[in-house]
């Protein structure tokens, strides 16, 4: 009986840590739920998004202003920001 409960309690914190091993690994960033656009060559190292051309996934731009990693802005604010562009730009 006690290999049962000690069966049941790792499959129980299995269940409850899986969710947060896919979000360390980095997946794609969820939408906002304001009016939002994809803004290049604004996102600091590492703080992009989602995938870019060199990168795998969020969290994983190699530097600075990247001009292919993208960020979520404001509807009408990406363009406002020196280096800010809707389209992506060479990395």
């Amino acid at each position: 009986m006690r290999k049962t409960n000690l069966f049941i309690a790792s499959a129980v914190a299995a269940a409850l840590t899986m969710p947060f091993v896919s979000l360390a690994q980095g997946g794609p960033a969820p939408k906002p739920k304001f009016e939002a656009q994809k803004c290049y060559g604004v996102a600091k190292a590492g703080k992009n998004d989602c995938q870019t051309a060199n990168s795998s996934c969020a969290g994983t731009s190699k530097r600075d202003s990247q001009g292919d990693a993208w960020i979520y802005m404001p509807a009408g604010a990406c363009e406002r920001l020196v280096g800010g562009s809707l389209q992506p730009k060479r990395a």
